[in-house]
């Protein structure tokens, strides 16, 4: 059952908070810890890019080489990426000032950053806000909505999810926070997403749940063809709940992870409507093709065209450039047999297009949420992907980014 009023601190063992130490110049928090009171197994997704941020390295290394962590520290403001040995330096003293403040060993301290590239962080600045980002964290939903805000870049939204399911007999919570707006795109989706659960899960089942769980949920999110440096999604599951282990393929696994699937898919829309200026969240399905990967690659073009989506923005239900993106998409299509419907709207049919009323083509496209259905009539394969619409504020937002 998902949480209407969801924060990161709901499941039973963590304490969150987030600060202002000076990287955002608008005064808003921009440090966050997210943490348990015991070792909780943890397991990750990565950004495919090969250009990878100092902190983003540290916890790969982390995660590879033991179990469990005891938490997170995450800035925003500062990608900390693309600055040599300092940047890794800079992202251990940052890990290691949490661990004194919690007790704990520095390799139990995930870092994260975002932000822009190119810059060190500004590290006194950052040290000398962890004493009280470490001594006010609390389980509290305050401090849990801090803790998301503290994450945020060109967000808009928060993005806070929540759910609880019976295993065992017993009430499991999974929650979850995100940040992404920019520089998404499948392989990772580029974003910073942190999940908390008491539930009692091994570090391996973990990994294949939150691996075949990214497939079909910020795998098919594209905002700007981007694909930035810093950004994953982890997981850190306590066992607070102290009921027995979830094991791979068992009816509680099963349970826990349609849970977690539904989590992914509401942050994954939620990415998408929040993309850099948009107006609109669109979603795109293909039906029909020969293969997956072919359906997966006509949901690609279409997200990831700036004519398709600047059409979109314009409210012109301009099928030929939908057609135009299917055809350079690689994908084995046969256009003689496509269909197209916007919102409803039929604007294609057997490789010809439909005369429809332009009036009615405008109102559905007003819609905040835009439909486009392409049939190939070619095979059983579908697939589907978010995108947003790109809009003035998009151009505004990241010709001055750093300033």
């Amino acid at each position: 059952m998902e949480i209407e009023n969801a924060y990161i601190t709901l499941p039973q063992g963590f304490i969150a908070n987030g600060v202002h130490a000076g990287l955002k110049p608008n005064g808003n928090p921009d440090l966050a810890l997210i943490a348990s009171d015991r070792p909780a197994h943890v397991a990750g997704v990565y950004t495919s890019n090969l250009v990878k941020g100092h902190s983003l390295t540290r916890s790969i290394s982390i995660i590879k080489s033991r179990d469990t962590v005891r938490g997170i520290v995450i800035n925003s403001g500062n990608a900390n990426a693309c600055v040599g040995e300092k940047g890794e330096s800079d992202a251990t003293i940052m890990a290691e000032s949490v661990a004194k403040e919690l007790g704990a060993d520095p390799s139990e301290i995930l870092t994260a950053s975002t932000g822009v590239i190119g810059s060190r962080l500004p590290l006194e600045k950052i040290t000398s806000s962890i004493p009280g980002l470490v001594k006010n964290a609390s389980s509290s939903e305050e401090c849990g909505h801090l803790a998301e805000r503290a994450i945020m870049t060109t967000d808009t939204q928060p993005k806070e999810v929540a759910a609880t399911v019976s295993i065992f007999g017993k009430e499991i919570t999974i929650a979850a926070i995100a940040k992404g707006s920019g520089m998404i795109h499948p392989n990772l989706a580029t974003m910073i997403s942190v999940f908390t659960t008491d539930a009692n899960i091994s570090q391996d089942v973990l990994q294949s749940m939150i691996s075949d769980n990214v497939k079909d949920t910020y795998n098919r999110v594209s905002v700007d063809g981007d694909t930035s440096v810093c950004d994953m999604v982890v997981i850190l599951a306590n066992g607070a709940s102290e009921t027995p282990e979830i094991t791979k393929d068992s009816e509680e696994y099963n349970v826990f992870k349609e849970a977690f699937h539904a989590l992914c898919f509401d942050l994954a829309k939620m990415i998408a409507s929040d993309g850099e200026g948009a107006s609109k969240l669109v979603e795109v399905e293909v039906l029909g093709a020969k293969t997956a990967n072919d359906a997966y690659l006509c949901v690609l073009a279409i997200c990831r065209s700036p004519l398709c989506k600047t059409a979109i923005f314009g409210q012109d239900a301009n099928c030929g450039r939908f057609i135009t993106a299917l055809g350079y998409s690689g994908a084995d299509i046969d256009p003689d047999k496509i269909n197209m419907s916007l919102c409803g709207l039929p604007v294609y049919q057997n490789g010809v297009a439909l005369p429809f009323d332009e009036e009615i083509a405008k109102e559905k496209l007003s819609q905040h949420d835009i439909l486009i259905t392409i049939e190939l009539n070619d095979g059983e394969y579908n697939d589907r992907m978010w995108t947003c619409d790109f809009t003035y504020d998009y151009v505004k937002i990241n010709a001055s980014y750093r300033s």
